[in-house]
């Protein structure tokens, strides 16, 4: 909501008037102060705080870590590696991939620093753009990062759908045989439940939901020292060699189809998926008490844990693994559980090792949720959503945008019915995910080094230094080009209408949907975040100041 009345932002060393509540002190961008020095810094942003500010440092990294609740997204996902070719694909694709997301993550961090606002990435884009393209740029980073909130929440729901049945299939009426071959519609059916029930947890529970991250810390890692002690004590099928861990690359085996280097490469989307949720945590700025500085080092702390808890994860997985061919030949597209029972050669020892990850599935889909409506709620804020006044209302009692908890846990549940029509639906939305949160995270650090770094430079309360900012810059653009036409590859070739990936289709659907939105009704009408006198006021090239400086006022486009 944008306020009434007028107050100063300083953008540097000038004054820019923005509406905003009143106040009388100056912000200097990425100021980091107590909860409520932090409600001022939002309305001298240019909105009036509707959240309560309830979560700590620790519990931000908590909620970064269950966003991405590596166990069970790496154990969801397992597929990709290795149909890209085995263990060498599974461990050095994270290795790799986490690195590159760590450039990421601190590349965000720095521009958050500066503006810790809900509406994440999209604000960002919108502050740093110059001024003539910054309101296109910013509307259509704000729909990326919308329908990849969604999308990564959707995939994670789905995931969790695939990977209780084939939890539930480790008990086998006869070998290779489970006891459960679910119809396609108790498929959906269980996902829809899976879906309302992470959004019943989001809406009455809110409160609770540090608890519950603090939790899932503890139950995660708890859960990572059972099965790496037992996989590995036990080992039933025998144990792999070192050599086959860290080295073993069989295409040939799989069948993928794809020439061995671009066979790796596909498999990536395994770890991609895992950390695509690097950069959600920022919706959840207005909610916590001093954002421009706890959220950066949360984002870039939860990566670094997560890369080591991933290796805890996999590199006991890979010493067990049986047959790779048959891995990868399982109907339901989740190995994670056959692993398991492999190894410890008993379906209630399997079970037992699998619930922690079930749990945390659950745990991980709720914060996806909770993220994925707080971005939706932000956008709406600023009318950039059909229907805006509807999806941006606040519930005060429950101090959740309730509505727009329902926008997502709907569009949820009717893109879910892509699954009619393909089994493979699962890499659709995880797709359509990776590539819509890649492009909004790479929009405000694209335009960041266009201006070549000024504001971070200068307001930023988290630095990365000069050669180690530019180097994550450029290394997180790098990976946002080969991410993007890397993940609307297939997992396997030849294509077959059961096994196309329907990621691009999707993506481009929701982009042609953004694009027409904006020409029929956007152009004259979105704004932007900040209202019109911060608009009027910021000149066409950065950094603003110095725009300003020389007298330059130029609406955009």
């Amino acid at each position: 909501m944008i306020a009434a009345d007028s107050s100063p932002i300083v953008t540097g060393a000038v004054p820019v008037t923005v509406k905003g509540p009143s106040s009388n002190h100056s912000f200097q961008g990425g100021e980091d102060t107590p909860v409520d020095s932090a409600d001022d810094l939002l309305h001298k942003l240019g909105y009036e705080p509707e959240l309560v500010r309830s979560r700590s440092t620790l519990q931000v990294a908590f909620m970064s870590f269950v966003l991405a609740s590596i166990p069970y997204g790496l154990a969801s996902s397992m597929y990709f590696p290795l149909q890209g070719g085995g263990p060498a694909v599974v461990i050095w694709g994270w290795v790799l991939v986490s690195l590159i997301i760590l450039c990421v993550a601190a590349s965000l961090g720095e521009i958050t620093s500066v503006f810790p606002t809900a509406g994440g990435v999209y604000y960002q884009t919108f502050m740093l753009a110059p001024a003539r393209f910054r309101r296109i740029a910013a509307y259509l980073c704000g729909w990326a990062y919308v329908v990849g909130n969604i999308t990564i929440t959707l995939a994670v729901q789905f995931g969790t759908t695939l990977f209780l049945v084939a939890c539930i299939n480790v008990f086998e009426v006869e070998p290779g045989v489970g006891i459960w071959e679910p119809e396609t519609y108790e498929v959906y059916l269980l996902f829809v439940g899976v879906t309302l029930l992470c959004g019943l947890i989001t809406i009455f529970g809110n409160r609770w939901l540090p608890i519950l991250d603090t939790f899932a810390i503890i139950w995660t890692f708890v859960g990572l020292i059972c099965i790496l002690v037992t996989v590995l004590a036990v080992a039933k099928a025998g144990r792999r060699s070192g050599a086959f861990v860290f080295g073993g690359f069989e295409p040939e085996v799989t069948q993928s189809g794809w020439p061995a280097g671009w066979s790796f490469m596909v498999g990536l989307l395994h770890a991609a998926y895992a950390t695509s949720s690097t950069g959600m945590i920022i919706s959840m700025c207005e909610e916590v008490q001093s954002p421009a500085t706890q959220v950066p080092k949360a984002m870039v702390a939860t990566i670094c844990i997560n890369l080591v808890g991933g290796l805890l994860f996999l590199v006991p997985l890979m010493f067990v693994l049986p047959d790779l061919a048959m891995l990868v030949s399982i109907p339901s597209g989740q190995p994670t559980p056959t692993i398991i029972k492999s190894a410890v050669g008993s379906s209630i020892g399997a079970i037992l090792l699998l619930l922690p990850l079930l749990v945390l599935a659950l745990l991980c889909g709720t914060a996806c949720t909770t993220a994925a409506s707080r971005c939706t709620w932000a956008f709406a804020r600023d009318g950039a959503i059909p229907g805006s006044k509807y999806w941006k209302t606040v519930n005060r009692k429950l101090d959740v945008p309730l509505n727009s908890v329902f926008l997502v846990l709907v569009v949820q549940i009717l893109l879910g019915l892509i699954y009619f029509g393909s089994a493979t639906a699962f890499n659709a939305f995880s797709g359509v995910g990776v590539i819509s949160l890649t492009i909004s995270y790479a929009a405000p650090i694209l335009v960041s080094v266009i201006e070549g770094r000024a504001q971070v430079t200068k307001h930023g309360k988290f630095k990365l230094g000069k050669g180690l900012g530019w180097f994550c810059n450029i290394v997180a653009l790098c990976w946002s080009a080969l991410a993007v036409p890397l993940f609307c590859m297939p997992a396997f070739i030849p294509v077959t209408p059961q096994s196309v990936n329907y990621a691009p289709v999707v993506f481009v659907a929701f982009t042609a949907m953004s694009a027409i939105w904006y020409w029929v009704w956007g152009r004259k009408n979105y704004e932007g975040p900040p209202k019109d006198d911060l608009e009027e006021s910021l000149g066409p090239s950065l950094p603003h100041t110095e725009a300003l400086a020389a007298g330059v006022a130029k609406k955009d486009y």
